[in-house]
């Protein structure tokens, strides 16, 4: 791509994910089920994200809270090796750093998460200084961040008004109540990126379509994730849709936060939105190669390559 990268500015959650890959099946109650591999690896959709996007290699800076623990650390350490910008991060004693465990079977996964430190950031602890540095903001996991949430809102305003352009992925509610303030906070987002499952739930609606249309304001562009079924846009009043690739895949956990990265390192340099849609598919499946979301996170040229094989 020969468009100047953008300054991209990722505020969100910090955490590890403990990986349990080829699970026979579900764990039940009362019995054991043995998993046939397992990897600790930076977590959450707001870190793979933004190191999906250094791997595009996109300048990123990343805020959030954690603590100053070994898992903390081990994050710190992750993002700075990555090559993000990790200079307002500061561990906080007082906190414990976040745990997602991943139970991850051929068919899908789930996730178990002890919020920790995840829960404590708040909107005004984003600077005015963070913001003038970037020109793009991405906020993951609205319902995780609960201290955010109340004023997240707020937050995509100030971006806007010092000239960012703003992209939320509001991952998935464990109380499943979902509420309305989300579909308020869209009235000043750019571009919103949840999965079938969430967009149904937010919206009530039994369909992607009636979901789209119900989510329509004027402003927001909602592009939907749907796994191996690909990803879903409105183009004009109708439906726009492209497929996942064929990748033999290995575990899907954070694919569409890599989809998330594929999609805005090509949103940002304004290609046409059916290549955009394009990127976002190639990045979240070449994810799948290996364990955890960010082992085999796709660079540039392997996208490139996925991209032009396909075409």
């Amino acid at each position: 791509m020969s468009s100047a990268a953008k300054r991209i500015l990722v505020v969100g959650e910090i955490n590890v994910d403990l990986v349990f890959k080829g699970l026979g099946g579900a764990p039940t109650p009362g019995q054991e089920v043995l998993a046939d591999d397992m990897l600790m690896t930076p977590g959450s959709s707001s870190m793979i994200c933004a190191m999906g996007l250094a791997r595009l290699g996109d300048p990123v800076t990343f805020h959030g809270k954690l603590g100053d623990d070994a898992w903390g650390h081990y994050c710190l350490g992750a993002l700075r090796g990555a090559g993000i910008d990790t200079d307002s991060l500061r561990p906080d004693a007082s906190l414990r750093t976040g745990v997602t465990v991943s139970l991850s079977t051929q068919q899908d996964r789930a996730l178990v998460t002890y919020a920790g430190a995840i829960a404590d950031l708040r909107a005004e602890e984003v600077s005015d200084a963070l913001l003038a540095q970037a020109d793009h903001l991405h906020v993951s996991s609205f319902y995780l961040q609960e201290a955010l949430r109340p004023r997240c809102k707020a937050l995509f305003e100030r971006a806007s008004a010092a000239g960012l352009t703003t992209s939320l992925d509001p991952g998935f509610d464990p109380r499943r109540i979902w509420g309305v303030d989300l579909i308020d906070t869209l009235q000043a987002v750019d571009l919103f990126l949840p999965n079938e499952d969430e967009l149904l739930a937010i919206t009530g609606k039994d369909s992607i379509a009636d979901a789209l249309y119900a989510l329509v304001n004027g402003r927001t562009r909602t592009v939907v994730k749907r796994g191996r079924l690909g990803c879903v846009t409105l183009d004009g009043g109708d439906l726009l849709n492209v497929p996942a690739y064929d990748i033999d895949a290995v575990d899907s956990t954070g694919a569409g936060d890599s989809f998330d990265a594929g999609f805005l390192h090509a949103w940002l340099r304004d290609i046409p939105l059916i290549e955009c849609l394009r990127w976002g598919s190639a990045c979240g499946s070449l994810s799948t190669r290996g364990i955890g979301g960010t082992t085999r996170q796709a660079t540039e040229a392997e996208a490139i390559a996925l991209l032009a094989a396909s075409a």
